[in-house]
């Protein structure tokens, strides 16, 4: 399958009194169907990444395609097919949820009648259709989100670009969200361009994750690949009786730990695992409850972004 976005040896850097290299070369691309995770530590140029796929920001060089074509020569035509959401982006507060989607199809070439049919389904699905003609501002957090993403998907597009949709929700709020993005998915055969801060959300919904860091791309990989690709595990022991010895020995192994109250989550090796559990029946210290975790996602991000 063609990819519907293609991007090459994109760059972006601002100058000035301070110079800075916001977008370092990178290249990729987006499949027919796919949901693509971009994902990195702050600051390192996803954002900028999404401006510039959105043509709200020029580049510095490189090159974007939509749909084999050149995006900076097929602006209006590619942007007629392309739809963006984001938990930091806000909507007229004094306008209705009716009037912002009219706005919204009138952009996009719809009639309202058509429009109202097109989001009726969508507002439904959320359980917002009876504020259909309320203000925006009368509207939870969550539901804010939940219009944004009506917005996006309304319009029917071929790629929506989705920055970080489920900042600031609450989990289940959050998992509902992220439901609704697997069933555009799979009814409409939409792309997306997804980034976010919650690594399990990511694992779960990408399919490939990209992943940044001061403007590069460092890996290009499946959720699964990236997570065998490190050896951190995670021991977490409730302790009874102990618990100066188990600091001492987290010092003797010089192993990340996490301590909250009497709970303590460890990362390290695999290979150190039976040593680390050894040394703590030699200690005699005295734990009620041991889980061993493998690897996530979370795991990855971390070591990356150190």
């Amino acid at each position: 399958m063609q990819p519907l976005l293609y991007v090459e040896n994109l760059t972006k850097r601002y100058t000035g009194k301070r110079d800075h290299l916001a977008v370092d070369n990178i290249s990729f691309h987006l499949k027919p169907k796919e949901i693509l995770g971009f994902l990195g530590p702050n600051g390192s140029g996803k954002t900028t990444t999404i401006q510039m796929l959105l043509g709200t920001l020029l580049p510095t060089s490189g090159s974007i395609s939509y749909f084999g074509h050149d995006f900076f020569k097929n602006r209006s035509e590619s942007l007629g097919h392309i739809a963006y959401a984001s938990a930091y982006t806000s909507l007229p507060w004094s306008l209705t949820l009716r009037e912002n989607l009219i706005t919204t199809g009138l952009l996009y070439g719809l009639k309202s009648d058509e429009t109202q049919r097109r989001c009726e389904p969508l507002l439904r699905r959320f359980g917002m259709w009876e504020l259909y003609r309320s203000p925006v501002s009368s509207l939870s957090a969550g539901q804010i989100t939940r219009l944004m993403l009506v917005k996006a998907f309304f319009i029917r597009p071929k790629i929506v670009l989705l920055d970080e949709p489920t900042a600031s929700l609450d989990p289940e709020m959050a998992k509902e969200i992220c439901d609704f993005i697997i069933e555009q998915k799979d009814q409409s055969g939409v792309s997306i361009l997804f980034t976010s801060h919650k690594m399990e959300e990511a694992s779960f919904l990408c399919d490939r994750i990209l992943f940044l860091k001061n403007g590069k791309i460092i890996a290009d990989d499946k959720p699964q690949n990236l997570v065998k690709s490190i050896n951190t595990f995670h021991v977490k022991l409730a302790i009874i009786d102990g618990l100066e010895k188990m600091l001492a020995l987290l010092q003797e192994f010089q192993l990340h730990y996490h301590l909250s109250h009497k709970l303590v989550d460890v990362s390290l090796d695999e290979g150190q695992i039976p040593l680390f559990l050894s040394r703590i029946t030699q200690l005699g210290i005295q734990y009620s409850t041991i889980r061993i975790e493998e690897p996530s996602l979370e795991d990855y991000f971390l070591q990356m972004s150190r």
